[in-house]
């Protein structure tokens, strides 16, 4: 028999009568805490027999609350959303105990997943389709496949279901980078055999493969390197968009249907027993993530943001869409009715954060005010994300730093998104397992309870972590069970600890931004639509070389270096007429004032790159950035010369003099007012009887860097920091805490951010 609400309020209230209450003897800090302990680790040793057996009653008791009809909804990115619902599906040996989390203790469980992944599979699939992200649909598919869910479909056994699950672990994340000739070449390869699945759904796979390797829409996808998950998935939404054969090709495709992706998801799902809309994506439409750091800079995609190491805090993320967003409507239902609803941990910018910025979500949140809301706290400092405190980034990133952040990026704030957040209690890891990760540049999220409590949250503090991996690998994550038991523990007890729920303050949190707002790429292209471009653009160019057989292969390398960039423009190119490489004895440009092996020609409009740099690909890649930076200024140059200041027969030092071109007389991607600005940022000076003519005062010996090299190389610093170490130290100071008392570094760092705010604004076009 179930207890019920009553009998579990009856319980506490014996307890509570006492007056040194047998909960009092439970490790933890608050009610709530001491209640997951006591489920998860059952009542200390050493408690008087009769007290000992009223603490595993209440146990018990909170162990078996009925959560049949319980509805979750679970928002959040791939690994921490798949990890909580039902264990990493991507770790190895994860199929040989696939049935645990949320998923088993919830049954009415289901996941809105973020879609703004662009890299590795995914990244691949969307140069030639314009679908949305993947991948973590993917994974979280996989982790979602409940065992009573395969045994009321196909009436599997446990060990039937188990070998049913190997299966689909092998077939979602095998990987392959060389064409395939055929479906069962690729599948024997790889020792993968579709007869231990299920009838029905062997044959759905087979279908899939079919239209995989027939529909002229989709072969073009063999050629790349994938996962073939995430192919499949494709071919289940394109039989949705229609069949193969007379329909068009990749090429023409500009956006795949709305109902298409849902249609081929929820049968993907339905054939997996996980059920229709167990499994959506938070948007049908295509989005990109911008990540602004505090020094101006932005980054647009989600692989390139994580992989940039910027040294400034991130400010803010976006989520720009190549259109209107369109939510499915099964999300905002879900979210209306949901009993409970979690914030899964990961990646803090590029997770959950992105799905509470499609428009209507989080508005859909805050209105369901029945719901148990809970945020899972991230464990680990992320590089790149979270190793650098916005408002003090001396010191290290705590649970009350993630609140902020989510407060800062979701629209509207972090009013009525949770009211609980559920963080890993560290004290129960050994110091030695710490100080082993902090070797490694792990650092531990710690819980600031104070904190989080002025900020009008409760925090709540468990042993939620895998005692096994600690054991038998010596790492730490969350545990998908023990996970479930304290959000079980949690709903069980919501009515009984009624002074937990706080309000959150008016003034705890700074105003936040404008609900639902969101933006459109300003150039309004799908992803594909975007490499379809730059192919047909790197087609029109030239490509030379003093060493002919040097340019094999150099029109797909400088794809792949444009196509990563999602913040290079197609009319980037505009004023580039091909590429030429030079030989290394032959490669006569002056070095006096940098060692640039690259450089934009504007009498014949070629980028000239040494020849040497093409053996080593990220000097290449500068190269050609810093080059290609160069040519946006285009011919805008008449004459340039270097006058000596000489006085009483000494030089002390040079003028820079330059005549630029009237307007409409040369080629630049700025127009005239625009190529001012980046003058006077520069340095130059114009001359106040001759508009057309700068020039630049070079004291004594010190370095000068022309005009066209720097803006190259903050061109090429602007779309990766790694790029140009020079222009990495000049930008330090921003990094600095500025003092009035020092009116020169004042300057220097206003002229420093104008620069950014300039590239960001007119060169990249952002807003």
């Amino acid at each position: 028999m179930r207890p019920t609400a009553a009998a579990i309020g009856a319980q506490l209230k014996k307890l509570r009568a006492k007056r040194l209450t047998p909960l009092d003897l439970l490790p933890r800090h608050d009610p709530a805490e001491k209640l997951i302990e006591l489920g998860l680790q059952g009542p200390p040793p050493g408690l008087d027999q009769g007290v000992a057996a009223d603490l595993r009653e209440l146990a018990e008791m909170l162990g078996r609350v009925a959560t049949d009809r319980v509805r979750v909804m679970v928002l959040g990115g791939g690994t921490g959303l798949s990890n909580i619902l039902g264990g990493d599906s991507r770790s190895p040996g994860w199929e040989q105990n696939p049935f645990i989390g949320l998923k088993e203790v919830f049954p009415k469980t289901s996941a809105v997943v973020c879609v703004t992944d662009d890299g590795g599979s995914t990244g691949e699939l969307l140069k030639d389709l314009p679908l949305i992200g993947l991948g973590d649909l993917r994974h979280v598919l996989l982790s979602a496949i409940r065992r009573q869910g395969l045994r009321k479909r196909y009436q599997l056994n446990q060990e039937d279901g188990l070998r049913t699950m190997a299966t689909l672990h092998g077939l979602f994340n095998l990987r392959f980078a060389e064409p395939p000739l055929s479906a069962a070449t690729l599948l024997k390869e790889k020792g993968i055999s579709l007869d231990s699945l299920p009838g029905p759904l062997r044959n759905f796979f087979i279908r899939l493969l079919d239209t995989l390797f027939a529909d002229r829409c989709l072969t073009p996808l063999l050629a790349r390197p994938h996962c073939l998950g995430n192919l499949l998935l494709a071919a289940a939404i394109r039989l949705q968009s229609g069949p193969g054969g007379a329909q068009p090709d990749r090429d023409a495709i500009k956006v795949v249907p709305h109902h298409a992706v849902l249609k081929g998801l929820n049968q993907f799902a339905r054939m997996l027993g996980i059920g229709v809309n167990n499994v959506l994506p938070c948007t049908t439409s295509q989005a990109r993530l911008q990540v602004l750091y505090s020094n101006g800079v932005l980054v647009t995609g989600e692989y390139k943001s994580g992989h940039a190491r910027r040294g400034f805090p991130v400010d803010r993320v976006f989520v720009e869409f190549t259109g209107e967003p369109r939510v499915p409507a099964e999300v905002m239902a879900g979210l209306d009715k949901a009993d409970i609803i979690v914030l899964a941990p990961g990646s803090l910018y590029t997770s959950t954060i992105p799905i509470l910025q499609v428009p209507g979500v989080a508005a859909a949140i805050r209105s369901n005010r029945r719901a148990l809301k809970i945020l899972v706290a991230n464990l680990w400092v992320q590089k790149g994300e979270t190793d650098l405190v916005r408002e003090d980034p001396g010191r290290r990133f705590h649970v009350s730093d993630l609140i902020k952040a989510y407060h800062r990026n979701v629209p509207g704030g972090v009013g009525e998104l949770f009211h609980q957040v559920l963080t890993l209690g560290f004290r129960d890891i050994p110091g030695s397992i710490l100080q082993n990760y902090a070797m490694e540049g792990k650092v531990p999220i710690y819980l600031d309870r104070d904190q989080v409590r002025g900020l009008g949250f409760v925090p709540v503090e468990a042993g939620i972590f895998s005692q096994a991996a600690l054991d038998e690998r010596r790492i730490i994550h969350h545990d998908p069970d023990g996970l479930a038991k304290a959000i079980q523990t949690l709903w069980a007890v919501r009515r009984h600890l009624p002074e937990e729920k706080q309000d959150i303050p008016g003034t705890g949190l700074p105003p936040s931004r404008k609900p639902d707002s969101f933006l459109v790429a300003a150039e309004r292209m799908s992803s594909s639509e975007r490499f379809r471009a730059l192919e047909r653009r790197l087609g029109r160019l030239t490509m030379t070389a003093d060493q002919p057989l040097a340019v094999t292969g150099l029109r797909n390398r400088l794809l792949e270096i444009l196509w990563k960039h999602w913040d290079l423009r197609i009319d980037h190119l505009d004023t580039v007429r091909g590429i030429h490489l030079v030989d290394t004895a032959a490669w006569s440009r002056c070095q006096q004032w940098d060692n640039v092996f690259s450089f934009y020609d504007p009498v014949d409009g070629l980028i000239k790159i040494r020849h040497d740099v093409l053996s080593r690909p990220g000097r290449f890649e500068v190269a050609l950035l810093v080059a290609l930076g160069q040519s946006l200024l285009g011919d805008y140059a008449a004459e340039k010369q270097m006058e000596n200041l000489e006085r009483a027969g000494q030089v002390m030092g040079k003028i820079f003099h330059l005549t630029i071109r009237p307007a409409g007389e040369y080629r630049s991607f700025l127009n005239a007012r625009e190529l001012d600005t980046y003058l006077t940022l520069a340095r130059m000076v114009r001359s106040p009887g001759n508009e057309y003519h700068y020039t630049r005062l070079i004291n004594g010996s010190e370095g000068f860097t022309p005009p066209g090299l720097l803006f190259g190389m903050t061109f090429a610093w602007y779309l990766d920091n790694r790029f140009a170490a020079y222009l990495e130290y000049k930008m330090a100071i921003m990094r600095n805490e500025i003092s009035n008392l020092i009116p020169e570094q004042v300057k220097v760092y206003a002229r420093r951010q104008a620069l950014v705010d300039f590239f960001r604004r007119t060169v990249f076009r952002h807003w």
